[in-house]
């Protein structure tokens, strides 16, 4: 048994401590922003926030984070059901092309700009290690640059 707090919300799952995370918020939770994409958690499309820190669920067991809080790109929106401020520049400059890699990829952007509001390429280049096959990263460094001076209380 172990109790999670996932977008706000207690819950006291009864699985085994070794199953990754990223199963128990898709297949106990029901929660199916976060993607499987590898399993080893090299490419990303799993990435949530582990008491607001990236983190790629698809390797992590749960017995390791009881207790923790966690957001899936389904609570990043804002309470009003608002888009968060990566999401809206990702709209705005098109960036998804499949669209698989997203969540992970706007998950991780979204823990960056809370501690580095105004990235340099070689900070982005550091920090955001997801995959995108498609190759849309271009786009991607356009929307984290454009998305600088919305997010709230940030310099």
């Amino acid at each position: 048994m172990a109790r999670l707090t996932v977008n706000g919300q207690i819950h006291d799952i009864d699985v085994d401590s070794d199953m990754p995370l990223l199963w128990v918020l898709r297949d106990t939770l029901g929660l199916m922003g976060t993607k499987y994409g590898c399993g080893i958690a090299e490419c990303g499309a799993c990435t949530v926030h582990i008491d607001g820190k990236p983190v790629r669920s698809c390797a992590l067991p749960v017995g390791a984070i009881d207790g923790k809080s966690i957001t899936t790109i389904e609570g990043l929106e804002g309470a009003d059901g608002a888009l968060h401020p990566v999401q809206k520049a990702w709209l705005e400059h098109d960036v998804p092309q499949c669209g698989y890699c997203q969540s992970g990829m706007i998950m991780a952007v979204a823990a960056l700009l809370e501690v580095n509001p105004k990235p340099t390429d070689a900070e982005i280049d550091a920090a955001i290690t997801n995959i995108c096959r498609c190759g849309t990263y271009q786009r991607i460094r356009a929307a984290i640059r454009a998305v600088n001076p919305r997010v709230s209380g940030l310099p």
